[in-house]
């Protein structure tokens, strides 16, 4: 599970169980993290700490009521940010463009479809959890009531990607509009007109201000893990058992192998121009090591059999593994004549 979460957005569950009662540190088994700004905490810890929670209080869908409780200080600087803002649309705007420094898991999309926009999360980074992802979207459905000052707004349809729980009623009554599972991607579709609801103290110089050091801080963060670097690591360790299959490095990644070939699109490759590139990359010095077989490159390359391997490795450079190894007397550049049927 990839991606973090800021300290601020933590201690709201620190915040809730206070509320009830409830020693968090105690209940949770670490004091709440400290710092602002960039202070970041991983989302799989962030997943412990809630599912920790939700053991001890036996409470099903206990996200909604962690996230309803979210206010600006939550979000940090992004949360005085969107405060500023002249209405929803732009507030919305603003939590999409700086969401990785409070919620740096999977990147959200805006887009209007008709008389509704569309706010939508893939998978890209993998799945944290039904308690992660409640939560986040109790929160923003929360604070956009909230900054709007209408307790009472509702989304047009929210799903969710995970799993159906035992009953959706509870989810239903605090969205107040009718929730799924199990979908492609995690969603929620608000009326078009929300966006123009104004919000309660519009500034725009401190926007500006504000926005401007949102900018400083997000290119302060660390870069997200490239997809084809992830996906060679996946790849390194499934060669040698001969699965390095799209199947299996998506699910090595956590993601869908449509979204993990939608990703790879997006970065100008495919998965199989990135499998033959690490292929590539691992040949030369397997070649150049003499006690290994022809057969056994094969093998640590994850194919089949030699023939495979053989057929791969002239495509690649226009000889085969065997001329290549005996060096440049052999003429690598191209075959020689009556080469192409050869496993040598």
């Amino acid at each position: 599970m990839q991606g973090a979460v800021s300290a601020t957005y933590v201690r709201l569950l620190y915040e809730f169980l206070a509320r009830r009662g409830i020693d968090a540190a105690a209940l949770l088994g670490e004091p709440a993290p400290g710092g602002t700004g960039l202070q970041r905490v991983p989302v799989a810890r962030w997943a412990a700490l809630l599912a920790r929670a939700q053991q001890a209080l036996g409470e099903p869908a206990l996200g909604l009521a962690v996230g309803a409780l979210i206010a600006p200080a939550h979000f940090g600087l992004l949360g005085y940010l969107t405060l500023c803002c002249a209405n929803l649309g732009e507030a919305l705007a603003r939590l999409r463009d700086y969401q990785r420094l409070v919620y740096d898991v999977n990147a959200g999309q805006m887009r209007i479809d008709g008389e509704a926009v569309t706010l939508e999360w893939g998978d890209e980074m993998g799945r944290p959890g039904q308690l992660v992802d409640e939560c986040a979207i109790a929160a923003l459905v929360s604070y956009a009531r909230d900054i709007t000052a209408l307790p009472q707004a509702a989304p047009l349809a929210v799903r969710f990607i995970n799993p159906a729980p035992p009953s959706r009623a509870p989810y239903e009554a605090f969205f107040g509009c009718p929730v799924a599972f199990d979908a492609p991607t995690t969603i929620v579709r608000l009326p078009l007109a929300l966006l123009a609801c104004p919000l309660r103290q519009p500034d725009a110089a401190l926007r500006e201000l504000l926005e401007a050091q949102a900018r400083e801080l997000i290119a302060r963060l660390p870069p997200r893990d490239a997809v084809e670097a992830r996906l060679r690591e996946a790849i390194l360790g499934l060669l040698p058992e001969g699965r390095a299959t799209l199947a299996a490095c998506s699910a090595a990644l956590e993601v869908s192998p449509r979204t993990l070939q939608r990703r790879l699109e997006g970065a100008g490759t495919s998965f199989q121009e990135v499998l033959d590139r690490t292929r590539r990359q691992l040949v030369e010095p397997y070649l150049a090591d003499s006690r290994l077989k022809l057969a056994e490159i094969a093998v640590l390359l994850g194919y089949a059999d030699q023939v495979a391997f053989t057929r791969a490795f002239q495509r690649w450079t226009g000889t085969t593994p065997g001329v290549w190894r005996r060096g440049p007397s052999a003429t690598r550049d191209k075959p020689q004549p009556g080469e192409s049927g050869s496993l040598d």
